[in-house]
This record gives structure tokens, sequence and C-alpha cells, in this order.
């Protein structure tokens, strides 16, 4: 064939597509496992951030096994789903399905003799999704500490609910009013409470609104889902009760 013609030109281009388009599947399919395994222990770490446990990577299956000593799969009406793994279920699917139909992980820990409820997160910011965790003392009411991540927040705004200056202003802040009623944690614009950690509220980011209400609507929307299992276990929910 010519090498000067097109039908040669175009046929070397295509040959070199299939050859570049099956060396990139080869990767991809052969970097799976390391990559699920680098998600399964990211999740460790997010888990262990929660209750005050840091790790590094290479570490975090010992330090979840020894920290976390139960984890759960919850029904809606605080039942345990004995067959279903805990650590496997995927919000992304889950939270798609009926209230009925989902299962809810919860992860519990002892730190020292203290008992914590971690508690995973998902909802909807300004772009797209976002996630955490929250762990719960056991009083079931104190936040212990929470995490936060997300898809496409604006850089600078919305995305900054991934530094731990935003995530600390959770600590120590409760998820019941003073009359025992749920409330959460609402993200707060113009917030004046300073250092007030019974009001329920936290400092929003500036410029990042809708992020902010995205964060309290995912806080208070998973978070009920779990009352009714910490009922059964005896565990005073509410401070009215």
């Amino acid at each position: 064939m010519n090498r000067d013609s097109n039908a040669y030109t175009f046929l070397f281009a295509a040959i070199m597509v299939l050859v570049v388009a099956a060396a990139l599947s080869f990767a991809a399919v052969s970097l799976q496992p390391m990559q699920n395994e680098n998600i399964r222990k990211e999740k460790m770490q997010n888990i262990l951030h929660t209750i005050g446990v840091e790790t590094e990577r290479d570490q975090a299956g010992e330090e979840f096994e020894k920290y976390i000593t139960e984890q759960v799969a919850l029904t809606s009406t605080g039942d345990v789903d004995p067959n279903v793994n805990a650590f496997e279920i995927d919000l992304t699917k889950e939270i798609k399905k009926p209230i009925e139909e989902q299962r809810f992980p919860l992860f519990i820990a002892d730190v020292n003799g203290e008992h914590y409820y971690i508690i995973p997160l998902r909802g909807a910011g300004l772009w797209d999704a976002i996630w955490g965790y929250i762990s719960l003392k056991n009083d079931v009411n104190t936040v212990k500490g929470a995490i936060f991540d997300h898809k496409g927040e604006t850089p600078g705004l919305g995305a900054e609910i991934t530094q731990s200056w935003f995530q600390q202003r959770f600590e120590d802040e409760k998820i019941f009013d003073q009359s025992g009623n749920f409330v959460g944690v609402t993200v707060q614009k113009g917030y004046s409470g300073g250092n007030n950690k019974d009001d329920n509220a936290v400092d929003a980011i500036s410029g990042a609104t809708i992020t902010g209400d995205g964060v309290t609507k995912m806080i208070h929307d998973r978070i009920q889902y779990y009352l009714p299992y910490l009922e059964k276990q005896n565990v005073n929910v509410a401070l009215n009760k």
C-alpha cells in the first residue's frame, strides 16, 4: 500500500487507536484491584478520622479492626439485617431505593472506653454529590467529629467543606434541641453564635450557601433513619425522655 495515500494514513490511525485503547483497557483492568483497595482503606481512614483516630493508609485496616467494634446494616424500622455487609453498602445506589428497602450502615467504635456511633452521609451540593461521615458520642446527641467530601463543588467556595477548619466547627455540636427534638446541625449563613455548642448551628462558608444547605439537609436526612435503632438499644436519643 502506498504510504503516502489517504487510505494508508486512515488505516495507520485506526490501528494506533485500537492499540492505545487496548493498552488503556488492560491497564484499567490490571489496576482495578489496587484502586478498590485504596478506596477501601480511604473509607476506613475517614471513618476513623471522625472519632479522632488519624492513621496512614497502610495502617488503616489494622486501626479499623482495633477501634471499630461493630458494623451493622439497619432497616428503616431500626432492625439489624444480618444478611447485609454494612461496609459494602454503596450509598450512591442505596439512596435511590424506597426507604423501606434501604439499608443504613452504622459503625460502632470504642476508643479508650468511650463509645461512638459513626453514620455515613450522602447528599447533594450545588453542582453534584456531597458525602461524608459524622460520629456521635455515647449520649447520641453530641457530635464527636465529621468529615465531608464532594464531587464538583466550586474551588474556594463549596469545595471548602473538605477543609479541617470547617469540619471542626461541628465538634461538640448537638443534634437535639433543648426540648429534646431532633433537629440535626444547621450550616447557618450569618451565624453569630460564636462558640455556642447548644444552638444546633455552625457558621456557613462565605459564598457557599447552597452547598452549606446541602450539608444541613444531608446530616438531618441521614441521621433520622438511625434513631429507631438507637431507641431500641435503650439509648437516650431524646433529651426529654
